[in-house]
């Protein structure tokens, strides 16, 4: 692989699975990995510090909890590399041909954005229309970097945003399929009545993102019809 990697993991709260996706992502062949924590209140920034003695790895972190999309520019802003891998920091069973998957077809100029679906999920992935907010890309930083000022007021609506701009652009993205990858959903994390609300909190924060960004969802519908 000719171009220099970085993998950015954005934490909050994850001190169950900080860990396992750590050692996976550190293990393999990326040039550089950066891990923001986003504001965590529980042990996560205990167990980092204490993984930073066995493993090579920048650690930034947020005094306080600034949404997704914030940590995410954070960790772009930091990157050294021409290609970003983004990987969620509460998955399960994560393996080195997961990473493999979303990196390469970068690498060979095979796609402009590879978006990687867990299989283990709640809704068949399949069939899941959902699959595009998923966590796991990948993105040459170059492509990215016009819309990191949108991204870091984004929060939960950063993907929606990410999709809108690459579909405006008539970037090529690619869909692969992660066997055997687990990613919990909010009930699987935290109470029924919690998980809830954090679904109409993000819910709104998408909305809002596609609502600001009406311009990129007209293009986007140009380049599919050639209008």
């Amino acid at each position: 692989m000719n171009m220099k990697t970085t993998a950015i993991i954005c934490v909050y709260n994850e001190e169950k699975t900080i860990k396992e996706v750590l050692s996976i992502v550190c293990d393999y062949f990326f040039d550089e990995v950066i891990v923001v924590n986003d504001g965590s209140i529980d042990k996560t920034d205990d167990i980092l510090n204490e993984l930073s003695n066995n493993y090579k790895f920048k650690y930034i972190k947020l005094e306080e909890n600034k949404g997704k999309g914030f940590a995410m520019v954070t960790g772009i802003e930091n990157a050294n590399g021409e290609i970003i891998v983004f990987v969620d920091a509460d998955l399960s069973d994560l393996n080195k041909e997961h990473l493999s998957l979303l990196t390469m077809p970068l690498a060979n100029n095979k796609a402009d954005m590879v978006l990687g679906q867990a299989t283990e999920t709640l809704i068949d992935y399949s069939i899941n229309p959902f699959k595009s907010f998923t966590g796991e890309r990948a993105v040459f930083k170059k492509d990215i970097i016009p819309i990191v000022d949108k991204m870091k007021h984004s929060k939960f609506g950063v993907e929606t945003l990410i999709n809108l701009y690459y579909q405006s652009e008539g970037e090529r993205v690619k869909y692969v399929m992660l066997k055997g990858l687990k990613h919990p959903t909010k009930f699987d994390k935290v109470s029924k009545q919690q998980a809830l609300k954090e679904f109409v909190k993000e819910g709104h924060q998408i909305a809002l993102t596609a609502f600001k960004n009406f311009d990129l969802i007209t293009s986007s519908i140009k380049n599919r019809f050639k209008i």
